[in-house]
């Protein structure tokens, strides 16, 4: 069972407001000499946001994550007023309401609304 997902950027406070428009709620952590970071719950599974060092490594893009949450058009629109792409506007599916959007670092997220 999956317990945590680590995101590595150098968007930080982007990351923070982005999830935290999905209804996270992220505390500051430091763990020994370790890098300042932060961490929420998704369910039983904890989202950690690190700074990635600035040593040319590129954010990962490629991670797609899905969240459901309780009423997606408000959710689309507090993330257009981040500046947030929106890949597919919210539309049924089988699944549920669903839309694509992608956080700051580009990685593609999926909401759905059940």
């Amino acid at each position: 069972m999956l317990s945590l997902a680590v995101l590595k950027t150098r968007q930080v406070n982007a990351l923070r407001k982005f999830y935290g428009s999905l209804g996270i709620e992220f505390a500051e952590e430091q763990h020994g000499k370790g890098p300042v970071h932060f961490a929420g719950q998704v369910g039983s599974v904890v989202l950690e946001v690190y700074p990635l060092p600035d040593d040319g490594t590129p954010a990962d893009s490629s991670t797609r994550l899905g969240f459901t949450v309780a009423r997606l058009a408000e959710v689309v629109e507090a993330l257009k007023a981040l500046d947030t792409p929106v890949v597919t506007e919210p539309q049924a599916t089988q699944w549920g309401l669903r839309a694509l959007v992608r956080d700051p670092d580009g990685r593609a997220v999926e909401l759905y609304q059940r």
